[in-house]
């Protein structure tokens, strides 16, 4: 690296203008802290991206969050009145599940668990008794495994596969619970059941705080791409650098040096503490100065590829679906992972009178789909609306818009146990370098939002 005669000074550098680095940039700029964030392409947002055409708004990332922590509504507060929270309408409170040929709805307390035909007779009586049945003794036990020891097979096929492809893209029986879903994981270890800690939990006193978390599925009025311009603008775009190319990080006596390269010219930064939201695989070029046996345990997360297809129709031919979406069990063996209802759950996404989808292909079971042609999919997604929508043959999609995402969502697997300490053992090493994003602490964007708030407010 050539060096340039002049270099910056800052107090804080955050790589990444992804969801977690403009919360944790926003949030020390509240602090007045002197902070800049870098980013590789020529826009923020990383994954979020919302567009708007013909009449519909679509995602061509993340669709919805969960407020599942006071983090998110609080991020939001700090926001307005430039950017609302949305959160979605009652009928998003019914999930879908397909079956044979057609979809049902997923059982949402115990009388409609005894009666859905997606689980058989048997698991429905051992569901009845998961409360008694005894505490795991393996820590790395697989979702899959913990869920089928519980309550059966066909709840594993019809509820938690499904689940887990809808926020994974992946496969239950890789995913290790403690890490994927720590929150299951710890109502069986400290209440010895789901039933019984969910119980628990429920009669737990919560502080004004603590009923932030309303668990409602929430978006940005008028699209994600809202919460993350917001967040730009409000830390100042002199502060966000686009555009940087090659960056790297060297510690630089009790601090740090950043360098990237823009439009040609070297530039470089000194600073006190480097904060990386990056994905994994980013991570071996951006910290060349880690051991190369660490770094094959910090770059080891898998990330499962995704296409997103966008379909608008801007008539719904009679036919109208109050959900949040349907997911596809893997043991169905059909091309579609799910299909979400944005249109049905968030106002102003389709033309009055329409609907807006969004189908999801791909996922770790089925990555040879993502190999597949514009044309193939435009005639997959039709053939749904007609399949599993059961749309007339007369509807045709007046809106087919496709997005492909080869690293897409992290899997946390059986290496995320050497991944965070190897972590751990970094940061120690290495004070100032804080290693963030979604390759620990949780992939949703309520988790991205809480991981940033702590950054944010610590540093």
């Amino acid at each position: 690296m050539n060096e340039q005669n002049t270099i910056r000074q800052r107090a804080v550098i955050v790589i990444g203008a992804g969801l977690t680095g403009l919360t944790t940039a926003h949030f020390l700029r509240l602090k007045q802290r002197d902070v800049e964030v870098l980013e590789q392409t020529p826009r923020i947002g990383g994954q979020i991206r919302t567009h708007t055409e013909e009449g519909f708004t679509f995602e061509s990332g993340p669709n919805t969050g969960v407020i599942s922590y006071p983090e998110v509504a609080e991020l939001f507060t700090s926001l307005l009145p430039h950017c609302q929270l949305e959160t979605a309408c009652k009928a998003s409170a019914c999930r879908l599940i397909w079956k044979g040929k057609q979809f049902h709805a997923l059982p949402s307390g115990v009388f409609s668990g005894l009666f859905t035909p997606l689980f058989t007779l048997s698991d429905k009586w051992r569901i009845l008794g998961e409360p008694w049945r005894p505490i795991g003794t393996n820590p790395d036990e697989s979702v899959g495994d913990l869920a089928r020891r519980r309550l059966g097979n066909s709840f594993v096929d019809y509820a938690v596969d499904p689940f887990i492809s809808g926020v994974y893209a992946g496969d239950p029986d890789r995913l290790i619970t403690r890490y994927a879903l720590p929150k299951l994981y710890q109502l069986e270890q400290h209440h010895g059941s789901f039933i019984r800690g969910a119980l628990a939990k429920r009669k737990e006193p919560k502080s004004k705080r603590d009923r932030l978390a309303t668990k409602k599925v929430f978006s940005a009025r008028g699209g994600l791409s809202n919460l993350t311009d917001t967040l730009g603008s409000i830390i100042g775009h002199d502060r966000i650098t686009l555009n940087a190319q090659h960056v790297t990080v060297q510690p630089q006596g009790r601090g740090w040096r950043v360098g990237y390269q823009q439009h040609g010219s070297t530039h470089l930064i000194e600073c006190d503490t480097v904060i990386t939201t990056v994905g994994a695989y980013a991570l071996p070029s951006l910290l060349p100065f880690v051991a190369e046996e660490a770094m094959r345990k910090l770059s080891n997360l898998r990330y499962a590829p995704v296409m997103q297809v966008s379909v608008g129709l801007r008539q719904m031919h009679g036919m109208e679906y109050l959900a949040f979406g349907g997911l596809v069990p893997a043991c169905e063996r059909q091309k579609v992972l799910g299909i979400l209802f944005p249109s049905s759950c968030f106002e102003q996404r389709a033309p009055e009178g329409g609907a807006l989808f969004s189908y999801f292909i791909g996922g770790m079971r089925n990555a040879e789909l993502m190999q597949m042609s514009d044309e193939e999919v435009a005639a997959l997604v039709e053939e749904s609306l007609h399949t599993m929508l059961y749309y007339p043959a007369a509807a045709k999609p007046d809106l087919v818009r496709i997005f492909r995402h080869t690293q897409a969502i992290p899997q946390y697997e059986l290496s995320s146990g050497e991944r965070l300490a190897t972590i751990e053992g970094l940061q120690q090493q290495y004070p100032g370098l804080v290693i963030a994003g979604n390759l620990r602490g949780g992939i949703g964007m309520a988790d991205r939002i809480r991981q940033a708030t702590e950054l944010g407010r610590r540093y």
